[in-house]
């Protein structure tokens, strides 16, 4: 009871409009279903996923799957991603690790440490609009006065699978905002771009970053599933 006071305490805290800087906040989370203490990391992002001033993404890793379950959302570019950001920010690779605005990586599953990075995360100042044209969609990004890199991820919102094997073996398992594949958008100088998005498969939403040179996030834009 008292461990659940506490992450309700601390979803609060998360979820309070005056503590986060102005433009959203992206949340990275790199989870597995393999791992027994990423379920609570998962919830946690599930539910700050529903604010609108957030932008979530599960990354589902693979160096779990040889440990007894396979995720069948995992893959190697979750983990080159994770590691890219270890790397940046002097940090271990680990599950459940969640990055906000490409700036911090804390524990996903610590309601107090989530929140911590959320007020302390800079400003996301480039502006980033996705629209739809008929079948396809088209990203507008703002000038950014240095040089950046543009990533577009599309995800499934939400699955429920039942876990056969490993730490989680007989659990039904909830995931969020799933990452199912990622398109680099290219790099350039920074200037004003728009850019017409590949095909998105049906069923799934958007995320485009807008990344620097340091990997930190300084614009972004989430376009639901139709």
């Amino acid at each position: 009871m008292q461990r659940r006071g506490l992450l309700m305490g601390g979803l609060a805290l998360a979820l309070a409009p005056r503590a986060r800087a102005a433009g959203p906040a992206v949340l990275e989370l790199f989870t597995s279903q393999g791992c027994s203490s990423c379920p609570p990391a998962d919830a946690l992002l599930g539910r700050l996923a529903r604010d609108p001033g957030i932008i979530a993404l599960a990354w589902h890793v693979d160096y779990w799957n040889s440990l007894g379950w396979r995720d069948p959302y995992s893959s190697a570019l979750a983990t080159q991603r994770q590691q890219d950001y270890a790397a940046r920010l002097n940090d271990e690779v680990y599950t459940p690790a969640l990055v906000v605005n490409g700036a911090r990586m804390v524990v996903g599953s610590d309601p107090a440490a989530v929140t911590s990075a959320i007020e302390a995360a800079r400003s996301i100042a480039v502006p980033v609009t996705l629209q739809r044209d008929g079948a396809s969609v088209i990203a507008d990004i703002g000038a950014a006065g240095q040089p950046v890199s543009a990533l577009l991820a599309s995800y499934d919102p939400e699955h429920a699978t039942p876990v056969g094997a490993g730490e989680n073996s007989g659990r039904t398992l909830t995931d969020y905002r799933i990452v199912r594949a990622a398109t680099p958008l290219g790099r350039w100088d920074g200037t004003t771009r728009r850019i017409p998005l590949p095909e998105i498969a049906a069923g799934r939403g958007v995320v485009v970053l807008v990344q620097g040179a340091d990997l930190r996030v300084i614009g972004a834009a989430d376009l639901p599933p139709a």
